[in-house]
């Protein structure tokens, strides 16, 4: 089972990474934040509930040989990856899912059991056929509840009607606090350098201890652990400076440093996934059938992916770092040491679990825009 876990970690991690680059250099001018592991979770439940061609695409993509291999490993992590620690003195976590279906609808037994045993969903009963309006304030309450109050307006206006017929959406929230936090009295304005070749006066944060740091062929990595609980998870957020060098090795030793300086930061994002994903492979869920194995009605039989919305947000400061995520994918029937470490320029980051390689976020910082971690992903469906 180790090998197994260790196997689905790997495979996992590889998907983000081709997430993550593929966007990248899509977005080659914006700042971003991303959560692969969120959006994975979405496909996941998509799989879950297709057959056919359609979920031997998901599978490929996702890198799973059978769905019950993927709604369990995606199990383990809900439950103990991503099981809160803030007890023990760890990273503040917290993942739920929720399910909206339209009343007049039933799932099928054995998806509503995956769903409730392997995503731990609360199922709710809705009307979309004539209040629709309500349905979308009802969950994007629910993912601001869920997220601290970090997403807001996760479904965009009109994005569920009369059509719509089930809505899956996932929260992820992290909220974790540095090993060694820096102090704000060291913190001072320095150029960060831009990619037109102009610079802005940003507040960067400083220390003279000891850092994790690797640096080969011109090319550095920085870990910044966050503070651990009891249990054996550690987790870090890494800052890279070349994309090709994100799947590096990233097991650090700590260095003696010699100028140190990280920005703050605090942003958002957000972009329609559905383009990215079918660059990647994944079209046949955007187009009819294959999406039948959900719900018990011929309704069911006629389901698609229309859009998968992603909302995203970070602050990183001298405590730490917040986040959040939000993914919502429509679903409608188909009718239609001295070594120095400066990041005074644009740069890649990752947000991981060490001990499994599970990515949480990713990011790139192209301009620094001055301020807790979430992730929401949402599935409607028509």
């Amino acid at each position: 089972m180790a090998t197994q876990r260790d196997e689905s970690s790997n495979n996992q991690t590889k998907v983000s990474l081709t997430i993550v680059k593929h966007l990248f250099s899509k977005e080659s001018e914006k700042n971003i934040v991303f959560s692969p592991l969120s959006l994975q979770v979405v496909l996941s439940i998509i799989t879950a509930g297709s057959e056919g061609s359609t979920q031997q695409q998901l599978l490929d993509f996702l890198r799973f040989k059978s769905t019950d291999h993927l709604n369990s490993s995606v199990s383990h992590q809900l439950s103990i990856i991503l099981k809160d620690a803030t007890s023990s003195g760890g990273p503040h976590l917290s993942f739920v899912d929720g399910v909206w279906l339209e009343k007049t609808l039933s799932l099928q037994s054995s998806f509503k059991q995956i769903v409730s045993e392997d995503y731990k969903a609360t199922l709710s009963e809705v009307d979309f056929k004539n209040k629709a309006i309500e349905v979308t304030k009802e969950v994007n309450l629910w993912a601001e509840k869920e997220t601290n109050g970090l997403i807001k307006e996760l479904l965009p206006q009109g994005s569920v009607d009369n059509l719509t017929r089930l809505i899956f959406a996932n929260a992820l929230y992290f909220k974790g606090a540095w090993s060694s936090t820096f102090s704000k009295y060291a913190t001072q304005n320095y150029d960060f350098h831009l990619l037109n070749g102009s610079s802005v006066k940003v507040p960067f944060m400083t220390t003279n201890l000891d850092q994790f740091i690797r640096a080969f062929d011109g090319f550095k990595v920085l870990r910044l652990p966050y503070k651990q609980g009891k249990d054996e998870r550690k987790f870090s957020m890494y800052i890279f400076f070349q994309m090709q060098k994100m799947a590096c090795q990233l097991w650090l030793r700590r260095v003696p440093v010699g100028g140190f300086k990280i920005p703050k930061f605090k942003f958002s994002y957000g972009l329609e996934t559905s383009r990215v994903l079918k660059d990647l492979g994944v079209i046949l869920p955007f187009s009819s059938g294959g999406l039948t194995k959900m719900v018990d009605s011929l309704e069911g039989q006629n389901l698609l992916v229309s859009n998968i919305f992603h909302k995203s947000f970070i602050e990183v400061n001298e405590k730490g770092t917040v986040a959040a995520a939000a993914s919502c994918a429509l679903m409608a029937k188909c009718i239609p040491t001295g070594v120095d470490f400066i990041a005074d320029h644009p740069f890649l980051f990752l947000i991981r679990e060490d001990s499994t390689q599970t990515i949480l976020f990713a990011g790139q910082v192209l301009k620094v825009i001055i301020t807790s971690q979430t992730a929401i992903n949402c599935i409607i469906r028509r």
